[in-house]
C-alpha cells in the first residue's frame, strides 16, 4: 500500500484503456489542471510552494470531483520527496505505521523526505489520526489529507493545527465543459480515437447535471460513447438521449442564462406572493431538477421574505436563511427539502409589503431631499466641547419612563411627523400597528 497504482509511473502517458476515462484524463501538470485558480494560478503561494518543493502539511477540503486527488497526483510528479499514498477507506493503523517506519529509514539513509497522502481522511477515527500526529510534528512525514467533509469536525484539532487547510470549490460549468471537450479530442488518454461528436444540447445537459463534478461528467461521457454504435465512417454521434440514459436524468427545458431562467423564477416569486404552496413547490422543483444553482434560489427567497412578507411574519427571514445554510452545509439533493420547507412557509405566511414601501420612501427622501443634520439631542456628547455645544441636551432616556417609551423628536426638523413605515393588519404587523398607535397616537396611521 506504500504506493497506490494511481501514482505509479505518473509520467507515462500510455495508461491502460481498461482504466476509467476520469482516471486516464487526470491532469499530470498544473498546465493541464482546470479550475481552482485561487490555488493553482501562476504566482499563487500554493503553487509556488509546490514548485519549490517546500510543502507544508495540508488538508484539501472540497466536494467530489473538484480536484483534490488530482492535486496530490501533481504533487507526486513535481516533488523530489517520496510519495506514499493511503486510502482511509481501506487502510488502518498498521498501514500507517509501516509507511512511517519506511519514512524514518529513508530519511536516515538518504535524507529523502516522505509525503504521506491520505485520501478520505475523514474516514479515519481519532486513534488512527492520533497515530499520524507525532510524525507530522517531528517532520518524519509531510502530511496531505483530502476530504469532502468539514475538517473542523472530521480532523482532530492537534493534527488540523499543524496543517494548512485549502478549500476547493465546485468546478464551474465552463471548467467541466473544457474537461469534457479535452477528453473527446485526446487520442492518447481520452476518446479521440473514437471520433466522437456530441450535440450542443447533449453537451449542455451533461455539464449542467454534472453539477461541478468532473468525474461524473467523464464517466457519463464514456458510458454514452461506448453505448453509441459507430456510423459508416467510424465516427460516433452522441445525442441528448444517449447522455440522458448515461446520466439517468431526463433533460428539462431550461437555460440558466436565458428566458427559462427568468420565467421560472418569476413564476416562483408570483406563486409565493399568491399564497399558493403547490404552485410554488412545482416551480421550485422545475428549477432544481433542471440544475439551477440552489443558492441563487435561496437568495431570491431571502428577497421575497423581506419584500413580500416582511414583519407580518418575522420568522420568514429566519426560516429562509436557515434553508440557505442547510443547502450550503449538506448540498444537493438533501438540501432540496430545506428549500421546499422555506417555500411552503413563505407561501403560507401572511403577506405585507409595508417594509418594502417604507424603505422606498426613505430612499426617495434621501435621494431628493436635503442632507439634514442629526438633531443635537440625539448626538453623543463625547467631549466637553461637544457638551457645551448642546450635544445630548434634552435627550430623554426611554428606559426612565413608564413602559420604556417617551415621545421625542428623532427625525430632522424638516421631516418631523413623517411616517415611512405603515404596518398593515396582516399577521404580526397587527400587533405592531396597535403598539405604535398606543405609543404615538392616531397620527401614526398616515404616510
Amino acid at each position: 500500500m506504500d504506493r497506490m497504482p494511481l501514482f505509479d509511473l505518473p509520467e507515462e502517458r500510455d495508461l491502460p484503456q481498461s482504466m476509467p476515462l476520469a482516471a486516464r484524463m487526470r491532469p499530470l501538470t498544473f498546465a493541464e489542471f482546470v479550475g481552482q485558480e485561487h490555488l493553482v494560478a501562476e504566482g499563487r503561494v500554493f503553487r509556488k510552494c509546490i514548485e519549490a518543493d517546500q510543502l507544508p502539511s495540508m488538508v484539501f477540503w472540497g466536494p467530489p470531483g473538484s480536484g483534490k486527488t488530482t492535486l496530490a497526483h501533481i504533487i507526486s510528479n513535481v516533488t523530489r520527496a517520496h510519495f506514499s499514498s493511503l486510502s482511509a477507506v481501506s487502510a488502518g493503523v498498521a498501514d500507517l505505521r509501516r509507511v512511517i517506519e519506511e519514512a524514518k529509514k529513508r530519511l536516515k539513509s538518504s535524507g529523502q523526505r516522505t509525503i504521506l497522502f491520505v485520501d478520505e481522511i475523514h474516514r479515519f477515527n481519532k486513534a488512527q489520526q492520533d497515530a499520524v500526529l507525532p510524525f507530522v510534528e517531528n517532520g518524519t512525514v509531510t502530511f496531505i489529507g483530502a476530504t469532502t467533509e468539514n475538517p473542523s469536525f472530521e480532523v482532530i484539532s492537534p493534527l488540523l493545527s499543524r496543517c494548512r487547510v485549502f478549500r476547493l470549490s465546485l468546478l464551474g460549468d465552463e471548467d467541466v465543459r473544457l474537461i469534457v471537450e479535452r477528453a473527446i479530442k485526446d487520442e492518447e488518454r481520452g476518446l479521440g480515437e473514437f471520433h466522437i461528436a456530441v450535440s450542443e444540447e447533449a453537451l449542455r445537459h451533461l455539464v449542467t447535471i454534472s453539477d461541478g463534478d468532473a468525474r461524473v461528467a467523464l464517466n457519463a461521457l464514456e458510458m454514452a460513447a461506448f453505448a453509441t454504435l459507430p456510423d459508416s465512417d467510424g465516427s460516433r454521434s452522441i445525442d441528448l438521449s444517449a447522455i440522458e440514459e448515461a446520466l439517468q436524468h431526463r433533460a428539462l427545458l431550461y437555460d440558466k442564462s436565458g428566458d427559462q431562467h427568468y420565467d421560472l423564477i418569476s413564476a416562483l416569486h408570483k406563486s409565493l406572493r399568491g399564497s399558493d404552496p403547490d404552485a410554488a413547490l412545482y416551480w421550485l422543483g422545475r428549477m432544481l431538477e433542471a440544475g439551477e444553482d440552489p443558492l441563487y434560489i435561496a437568495r431570491r427567497l431571502v428577497r421575497f421574505a423581506s419584500e413580500d412578507v416582511g414583519v407580518a411574519d418575522p420568522q420568514a427571514l429566519v426560516i429562509v436563511v436557515a434553508a440557505q445554510q442547510a443547502v450550503h452545509f449538506v448540498g444537493l439533493p438533501e438540501g432540496n427539502l430545506a428549500l421546499a420547507e422555506a417555500v411552503v412557509y413563505l407561501a403560507t405566511a401572511p403577506k405585507s409589503n409595508s417594509l418594502y414601501q417604507a424603505y422606498s420612501r426613505v430612499q426617495q427622501d434621501i435621494q431628493h431631499g436635503r442632507n439634514e443634520p442629526v438633531p443635537l439631542h440625539l448626538r453623543n456628547p463625547v467631549t466637553d466641547l461637544m457638551r457645551r455645544m448642546g450635544h445630548g441636551q434634552g435627550y430623554k432616556y426611554a428606559h426612565d419612563y413608564p413602559d420604556h417609551f417617551i415621545k421625542q423628536q428623532n427625525l430632522p426638523s424638516s421631516l418631523q411627523g413623517k411616517r415611512y413605515y405603515v404596518p398593515t393588519e396582516q399577521g404580526y404587523e397587527k400587533e405592531i400597528a396597535d403598539r405604535l398607535k398606543e405609543w404615538w397616537g392616531e397620527s401614526r396611521e398616515g404616510v
